[in-house]
């Protein structure tokens, strides 16, 4: 009986890794129109260039720390780095919390 909860826990937590997300969604949501939905559309799926990513259905944690390298400079993009300059930690996680919880082809499961 104690395995079979176990299991069934177990299986709870894997099938809702958007659970761990720090981040609020709908402040991501807010934030995303604000500042990033001119080059990556509201959602996160229509880039207005063939040179800007797709951001929806993208991983949380990958999402923050590319939010997080730009800021930091560790990656080397002017534009991406403005932007994430005047992001806090938690507009990061806000983001990355709206970007992930959005459908496009890019979802995978881990």
């Amino acid at each position: 009986m104690r395995r079979a909860l176990s299991i069934a826990a177990l299986a709870a937590l894997a099938a809702a890794p958007a659970a761990w997300a720090k981040g609020d969604a709908e402040s991501g949501k807010a934030k995303a129109a604000q500042i990033c939905a001119a080059c990556h559309g509201p959602q996160g799926d229509k880039p207005s260039a063939p040179d800007q990513p797709i951001l929806a259905g993208q991983h949380y944690d990958y999402l923050v720390k590319a939010l997080s390298d730009y800021k930091s400079g560790k990656r080397d993009n002017p534009i991406m780095k403005g932007f994430a300059s005047a992001l806090s930690e938690k507009d990061m996680e806000d983001l990355a919390a709206w970007f992930s919880d959005q459908s496009s082809g890019l979802r995978s499961v881990r």
